[in-house]
């Protein structure tokens, strides 16, 4: 049976993934998600540690969704969206960190970014028509979309981050790009960018005159492809019978969607950390199963400060609102402030390895649920690494004395001019400006 995709407040309306793809959010203001979940067990089981990332991928979304994308098609859209590969670096017998900042922008965000951008491109390539990404970022996500879209000929990308609440490094990268990419440098949160991306797609005014789209994890094909890199580094230890576990630092939850999804399809995870600052309202919800969103606060981890995370709704419908299901699979964690640079600096003066802060909030969570393990036999967890540390030279330097080294696909990028569009953080506002400039 085909599989189709249905908003998580109108399960009866059903549409296909491409056109998923472009709604970005339903109409009622759901997100979409798989109307059936499908049963992948044996693919996985073919997977072995010598497979390669892009057969990894290119095999689960044909498995997936073999009527829209032939076996050729998928490999064609992977290779071409992932020119890079995670890496999984050993800590120790118990802990391994997933590298997956070895894309353009340095953050994990890039595997979805890429696999968007090469979906869109490839659809829009036979149509006379041009689609306008709007998206919202807390830090890395608006850099990853850059890259990722940067220069084409069919797309153009508008970003929404908070005034003041990026990394200098991750602000360059949003705002020095220019041609078909436009930033818009809102006062205000997160939630807020967040909020004004969320209020466009459901006016009827905008939907009408421009075709939207967005970039951020409430997309499909952006969350989708998240769920290859966990694929890949389960069938890295698949020879080896320990229990396997992921710790996913978390902020908006798509990261821990893409994982949970993984696990629904029949990957062998026995259970899944979701690691957070301060802004733990998902933890909260695993202890209490009382979802209580507020403002979000503002952290060294700043791409997870994110107070009301809208991938909680996915995640309630992969479980049917059944608190004590979610709880029985996902353990929640909160890492502060303090402990983030305490664990950045141990974890260097240890080893010699810099770690991002939002690694950091993964390795401590991973550490403590290692410690206080009580079963026969102890888990190995796979940590999430979610962005290169020099993208965060200024904490890792307050933690550690040491500056890391900036990568190579960043070195320059601080000399280059800032452009951006100041904006209140209204939906009026925003409105103004896309009409102004694409309507």
């Amino acid at each position: 049976m085909a599989i189709a995709f249905a908003s998580t407040r109108s399960p009866e309306k059903k549409i296909s993934f491409k056109e998923a793809v472009f709604r970005g959010l339903a109409p009622d203001g759901g997100l979409y998600h798989l109307d059936t979940v499908p049963d992948l067990r044996e693919l996985f089981r073919s997977f072995s540690p010598d497979t390669l990332f892009t057969e990894i991928a290119g095999r689960t979304l044909h498995t997936l969704l073999p009527q829209e994308f032939s076996r050729e098609e998928a490999r064609a859209v992977c290779e071409r969206a992932f020119p890079f590969s995670p890496v999984l670096r050993k800590m120790d017998e118990d802990l391994s960190i997933l590298e997956l900042f070895h894309g353009p922008s340095c953050a994990f965000k890039d595997f979805g970014a890429s696999f968007l951008a090469a979906v869109m491109d490839s659809i829009l390539a036979g149509r006379d028509e041009r689609a306008v990404i709007l998206t919202a970022t807390s830090g890395d996500t608006g850099s990853a979309v850059a890259r990722a879209f940067y220069g084409s000929s069919n797309i153009d990308v508008v970003i929404l981050y908070p005034s003041g609440r990026v990394s200098p490094l991750q602000e360059k990268q949003l705002t020095t790009l220019g041609g078909n990419i436009s930033a818009l440098e809102v006062k205000g949160s997160f939630d807020d960018c967040q909020r004004m991306v969320k209020e466009a797609f459901v006016d009827r005014e905008l939907i009408d005159r421009i075709l939207l789209s967005s970039a951020n994890s409430i997309n499909l094909g952006r969350l989708l492809p998240q769920s290859f890199y966990y694929i890949w580094a389960a069938a890295q230890v698949s020879r080896n019978e320990r229990p396997l576990l992921f710790c996913v630092p978390s902020g908006n939850f798509g990261n821990l969607t893409a994982g949970v999804l993984a696990w629904s399809w029949g990957l062998e995870v026995e259970r899944f950390i979701a690691a957070t600052n301060v802004n733990d309202v998902v933890p909260e919800y695993l202890e209490s199963s009382i979802f209580t969103p507020r403002p979000s606060v503002q952290t060294y981890s700043n791409a997870m400060d994110v107070g009301d995370p809208s991938n909680f709704e996915r995640l309630l419908a992969i479980f049917g609102g059944d608190w004590e299901e979610m709880s029985a699979i996902i353990t929640g964690d909160t890492v502060t402030d303090a402990e983030t640079l305490e664990t950045i600096a141990k974890v260097e003066k240890a080893t010699g390895e810099f770690l991002c802060p939002h690694t950091a909030v993964g390795y401590l969570a991973s550490r403590r649920f290692l410690e206080a393990y009580r079963g026969n036999e102890k888990p190995q967890i796979i940590s999430l690494g979610t962005a290169a540390p020099g993208k965060f030279t200024e904490i890792v330097e307050q933690a550690t004395g040491k500056k890391p080294p900036v990568p190579e696909q960043l070195a320059g990028v601080m000399e280059l001019e800032k452009k951006s569009v100041v904006l209140e953080n209204s939906l009026e506002a925003l409105k103004e400006y896309l009409l102004e400039r694409f309507g």
